[in-house]
Parts: structure tokens; sequence; C-alpha cells
């Protein structure tokens, strides 16, 4: 390797550093986040997990709960992970000790989205891995679905999967990919016979022009960086549609492709400020959306949910996407 293939040309503080070989050196360590395998025979906290491939870039960790009936049918909830669309991992001990709480707690089955990170990929393809994985999971609802052939399918979404109930989840990242998925479903056919129920959006990753961004963040630093070229007519790296859903090319919020949404902030979160939420909360009021939105504030800072899954927040967030989740 060339002396100056080491040369950073890339680096985001705590995140990762891109070199000009193209090696992307990720700081997991700092993060606390490491591999970790699924159960499929033997459950963990009373579910059973394991992992599909989906495509040749995308794949998924599914889990079940146990002690379900053979003719039992749960609600699936898809889930997007966070990391800025640079870190972390559908199969890493942050999303999968999450997930598994998810499907345990809600009594649902939870399809975790493996997709590509940036900067390897252009930005754009990991919205095309999560809908390919969301075509996927609806995929399992048509016995004559052209999208996956049977044995591309599998059991536990076709034996349990209720697909009158399909909810998708995200974090911080996820969350903006929770937002363009559901946008997309407005848009676009699912299955015949799947439709989005719900989506939660939790401190969800934007970014709004007309809010102060602190340029000195990680929110930014990381845009800026992975950052499709700009269209023409935009400015700024914030006025893409990818990362301000109110920008003047973005598609408008009555579009969204759902029945209800829950949207979520933290009062002390200083890597998505409560005022972009909450912009975003009105931009969806203002847009004449007839779904039903939710809006939930903890008094906490970015996905408490997550990094201390036994605070009274995250158990208050948990209460509220089960009765989000399974009202009628």
């Amino acid at each position: 390797m060339a002396s100056d293939d080491n040369d950073i040309v890339e680096e985001v503080d705590y995140f990762y550093r891109l070199y000009r070989s193209g090696r992307v050196e990720r700081f997991y360590d700092l993060h606390g986040s490491f591999y970790v395998p699924p159960s499929p025979q033997h459950p963990s906290n009373g579910v059973f997990s394991k992992d599909v491939t989906i495509s040749p870039h995308v794949s998924a960790r599914l889990y079940l709960p146990e002690n379900i009936s053979d003719a039992q049918r749960l609600p699936v909830l898809v889930y997007y992970h966070g990391g800025g669309l640079v870190i972390e991992s559908a199969f890493f001990n942050w999303s999968h000790n999450y997930t598994n709480s998810l499907a345990s707690e809600l009594n649902v089955i939870v399809v975790s989205v493996e997709y590509r990170l940036a900067p390897e990929v252009d930005t754009t393809a990991i919205y095309e891995d999560c809908w390919t994985a969301l075509q996927w999971v609806a995929s399992h609802a048509d016995e004559n679905s052209l999208i996956t052939s049977t044995s591309n399918k599998d059991s536990w979404l076709t034996n349990h999967g209720d697909f009158s109930k399909v909810f998708l989840v995200g974090d911080s990242a996820g969350g903006n990919l929770v937002y363009h998925m559901t946008m997309k479903a407005g848009k676009e056919t699912l299955s015949s016979k799947v439709k989005v129920t719900g989506s939660i959006l939790a401190y969800p990753y934007f970014l709004f022009s007309d809010i102060d961004v602190d340029e000195k963040g990680f929110a930014y630093k990381i845009w800026v960086n992975i950052c499709p070229p700009l269209e023409s007519g935009l400015l700024s790296p914030i006025d893409s549609p990818l990362i301000n859903p109110l920008s003047q090319k973005a598609p408008p919020l009555s579009e969204l492709g759902c029945s209800r949404i829950l949207v979520c902030g933290g009062k002390k979160d200083d890597i998505i400020p409560l005022g972009i939420v909450v912009r975003f909360v009105e931009g969806v009021k203002e847009s004449g959306w007839d779904g039903e939105l939710e809006y939930l504030e903890v008094d906490s800072g970015h996905v408490v949910q997550i990094i201390k899954p036994d605070s009274e927040e995250a158990k208050h967030m948990m209460k509220c996407y089960a009765n989000f989740i399974h009202r009628k």
C-alpha cells in the first residue's frame, strides 16, 4: 500500500475515519459496541432470534417470542437501527439487546434490518436497502408475491406474522429511515395485503435550515460528509430532502403512508435537539395529513431507551410503544 493511501481524507470524531485507500475505521470501542450472536435454539429473555439473508446487500435479525401457539399471529415490527448512517449494526449488542426487549415486552415479531453504511456506499443506497427489507417483509403476506421466492421467505413471518399490523420503528438515524420508508409506502404498493399501520420515530436524525445547527456537533459533521451531491436549487447540505423533511424539494408530509405516527424527543438531547423534533411534529400537523399523530417528550438525552433500558424514561417509552401498537 502506498504511503499516501494511509492519508486521512475524512473524519468525524468518535464515529469514523476514512482513508485515501477507501478503508474505513469505525470507533466501535468508544461506543461499547460489539457483535453478539443470535439465539435460534435457546431463547434469550423469552425470545428466539436468528439471522436471515434478504438480498446480496441486505440481511436482518428476526425475533420471535417463545410460548406462542402454532396459530397465534403477532404484530410485525420492522426496526431500523441508529448510528448516523455510518456506524452500528443490527447484529451488535446495543441493537440486539433493545430489539430483543421490544419483542419480549411488546409481544411482537421484530425484523431488525442490517443495511449498508456510508461512506463505503452512496447514502442513497442505504434507503434502497431499507426499502428492499420492507418489501421482503410485506411479501410474506401474499402467497403469490413476485418479490421473493418461497425459498427466501421465513417461516416465523409466514406462520406468525399479522400483516394487518405492520409497524416501523427507528431511533436517531433509524428514525430518519422510518420517515423515508413511511413516505415511500404512501406512494408505492408494498403488497396487495400490507399497509404500514404505524410508524415510531424516536429522536429522528433531521436537520432544518430554519433552526440553528451546531456545526461542531456530530449530526452536522456526519451529514456534510455523507450528503449526496446537491441537486439543482439546493444551497446547502441541510436543504437535502434526505435530512430535511421540510425542504422545498421534499414531498409533502401529507403523503405519509401510515395511519398513525408516534414521535419521541428528549429534553436533554444534545445530538438531535428537541427543537428539531418539535419542528417536525409541527410540520406534520400543518401538512393536513389525516392520520393520528402522537408526540412523546421525555426528560432525557439521546436514545435513553437503548443506553439506559432500566431507567424510568425508558420504561415509560416502552409503555407508550405498547399502547401505540396494541390499541384498537
